[in-house]
């Protein structure tokens, strides 16, 4: 049966020589495009009702999750059990770290146990860098810091590739804070390199002029950069992340950058609403919104599932 499977997928592609999915600015265009094609493969079987897809049954894969998470670290656990593969969920709060071990220690125990992924997110940029330097198993960067976040990139851009047919010509804003963005950074690459138009808008405490020097348009401005935009990815305000608050108040961030109905009436009529999550309504966007025709939030989150079995199948499938 797994025979299958892999004709459906192309079989093993050989493009793919990488051991570690650490972030998008090191992949090539050919690199992202094969990861997107086979998520595509995944989900029209997922579609069709194979609930599991047992191309790594018999390995293991390691949730190693610093920072909370509920899309990110679910859509791995589900990703990985599709795929037949055991699943570890490892728990930072009842674990030796808090006995003084440290997180490379607390991986190669974890791989001494027998693991051939670990999918790790940490409050650290280059966390997993550092681990992948370290461990022999496959590292899968679950976002680290306001560094990168490649699988939600991949999703990201999978959706807009689904819903509007291309990557390419089009123009995409990024729009919040776009400073603590992890999402935003790993969607840059992403779509850059495919060949899209990309515009990051926010408070100017929050998007520097500096973007400019990774191609980027800046704008400070929303409703100027409105009528050009063919997707809208409105970004979390991560007030967690930030050591003084970067505007008067969340009231005057929405008046100024959340998409409402007035906002929605001056946009293409086939503009698409995307959010990475969590999103917090009437601030980012209204409800209307969010839960509009325009909206692909949840298609992003089915999406992700795809990605994340592409993923997993790439680099723990040869190993």
């Amino acid at each position: 049966m797994s025979s299958d499977w892999l004709e459906r997928l192309g079989g093993y592609p050989g493009v793919w020589k990488r051991r570690h999915l650490l972030g998008l600015e090191d992949l090539s265009a050919e690199e992202i495009t094969c990861i997107l094609d086979k998520a595509v493969v995944f989900k029209q079987l997922l579609a069709e009702g194979h609930r599991r897809i047992p191309l790594l049954a018999g390995k293991t894969v390691c949730n190693l999750f610093f920072e909370n998470s509920t899309r990110t670290r679910t859509s791995f656990g589900l990703a990985a059990r599709r795929l037949g593969a055991d699943v570890v969920d490892f728990s930072a709060a009842t674990s030796s770290l808090s006995k003084g071990e440290t997180v490379i220690d607390t991986a190669r125990n974890l791989e001494a146990m027998g693991i051939e992924a670990v999918v790790v997110r940490h409050r650290t940029p280059g966390a997993p860098h550092l681990l992948a330097q370290n461990i022999h198993c496959s590292v899968i960067n679950a976002g680290d810091g306001a560094h990168e976040h490649p699988t939600q990139g991949l999703l990201d851009i999978m959706t807009i590739r689904q819903l509007r047919g291309r990557v390419e010509g089009l123009t995409v804003a990024l729009v919040g804070d776009i400073a603590h963005s992890r999402t935003a950074r790993s969607n840059i690459w992403g779509l850059k390199k495919l060949g899209a138009h990309v515009i990051v808008c926010g408070p100017s405490t929050l998007v520097s002029p500096r973007w400019q020097e990774l191609g980027v348009e800046v704008s400070y401005n929303l409703d100027e950069i409105l009528p050009r935009c063919d997707v809208l990815n409105l970004l979390r305000i991560q007030f967690e992340r930030q050591t003084r608050r970067p505007f008067p108040s969340v009231r005057e961030y929405a008046h100024l950058y959340a998409m409402n109905r007035q906002r929605m009436a001056r946009t293409k009529p086939d503009i698409l609403i995307m959010a990475p999550g969590p999103i917090n309504r009437g601030v980012e966007m209204t409800a209307e919104v969010a839960d509009g025709p325009q909206s692909a939030i949840l298609p992003q989150v089915t999406n992700g599932v795809a990605v994340r079995m592409a993923v997993l199948w790439l680099l723990a499938g040869a190993a």
